[in-house]
């Protein structure tokens, strides 16, 4: 059991219906995603989730990336400040829309869950500074460490067509 604070929100009840055991299988991958890079996440962190529709993303996208349309997945880094003694580190927010993932994962065959961990992943991937819009070669890496998160939770590659 980790030192780390992983708080999750339901904002959408379809989220209930769509995963067993929700809450444990998305603190299994956000663990997962932190463990991969475990130098980046160094002592307790707090990572906040939000599963929400892609309304709600749809807003947080306008509002932030001035990019009017749902995604399936946002993070949100925290800034950096100073910490309280004994308290987590805060690392950001991973925001997911259930209507995106569910039609995503339809159309790649893939199932939800495993489509839902990799996004989890990635999402908390950039809470940790990766970055995969810089260049091929940040893409390709930041790939990497979500193939070897995933594989972690049993889940097959995900760009593997």
């Amino acid at each position: 059991m980790s030192d780390n604070e992983i708080d999750i929100a339901v904002e959408d009840a379809r989220w209930e219906q769509a995963v067993p055991d929700l809450e444990a299988f998305t603190l299994r991958a956000v663990e997962a995603g932190l463990a991969i890079l475990p130098d980046s996440a160094a002592g307790p962190v707090e990572v906040s989730v939000l599963l929400a529709d892609d309304a709600t993303v749809q807003t947080l996208n306008r509002t932030w990336r001035n990019k009017d349309k749902p995604t399936n997945v946002l993070s949100f880094p925290a800034a950096d400040g100073p910490l309280q003694p004994g308290m987590a580190r805060p690392l950001g927010d991973v925001v997911l829309a259930y209507d995106t993932l569910l039609r995503e994962s339809a159309e790649q065959s893939k199932p939800f869950e495993h489509h839902f961990a990799h996004l989890l992943v990635h999402g908390t991937l950039h809470l940790l500074g990766q970055d995969h819009e810089t260049g091929e070669a940040e893409a390709d890496a930041m790939e990497a460490l979500e193939v070897a998160a995933l594989r972690t939770l049993g889940i097959p590659n995900p760009y593997d067509d």
